[in-house]
């Protein structure tokens, strides 16, 4: 069927469109095969982590990658990522907040893991369970939980020692 005018305009543009779709597709598709396997390569205890996936643990390793200096220390990496306590106590209160700054993305790619900790790990959950039976408000024990994460028997530990590619 043949279409004629503006109908014949809109058709053209939806085909177009739907083509574009398809190649963008497949290019994220490849994109994202390109991700887990560089990954893997490099990280692979990284990828082993729950809630840690290729594009969670490729985020982690650009935000170590970009600082290389300023990683001496776990708690250099925690502060790097924004999840490092930050004293925000005042008279006999004492407590601690979120920190504000660091890598925005190595800190939403914890937080990520954190919350499918949270949905999927038992430990996680008792942990959420007994810290707020002990009067922690939930801000606090999440930023325990990403303060744990990246701590060097987990996530950076997995950065610390990253093996190298084969063929850059």
């Amino acid at each position: 069927m043949a279409y004629r005018g503006a109908t014949a305009a809109v058709a053209h543009a939806l085909s177009r469109l739907a083509r574009r779709i398809q190649y963008l597709a497949e290019e994220i598709h490849d994109l994202q095969q390109r991700i887990a396997t560089t990954v893997k390569a490099v990280a692979p205890a990284l990828l082993e982590l729950r809630g840690i996936g290729p594009d969670s643990a490729a985020t982690l390793l650009i935000a170590a990658g970009d600082n290389p200096h300023r990683l001496r220390s776990e708690s250099s990496f925690a502060a790097l990522c924004g999840v490092s306590p930050v004293e925000a106590s005042s008279g006999k209160t004492q407590r601690h907040r979120l920190n504000r700054g660091g890598h925005r993305q190595a800190n939403t790619a914890l937080f990520r893991a954190m919350l499918t900790g949270l949905r999927w790990d038992k430990h996680t959950r008792e942990y959420l369970q007994r810290r707020t039976t002990e009067g922690l408000s939930k801000r606090e024990i999440i930023r325990r939980l990403k303060r744990f994460l990246a701590r060097p028997s987990t996530a950076s530990s997995a950065m610390h020692s990253p093996r190298p590619l084969d063929n850059p």
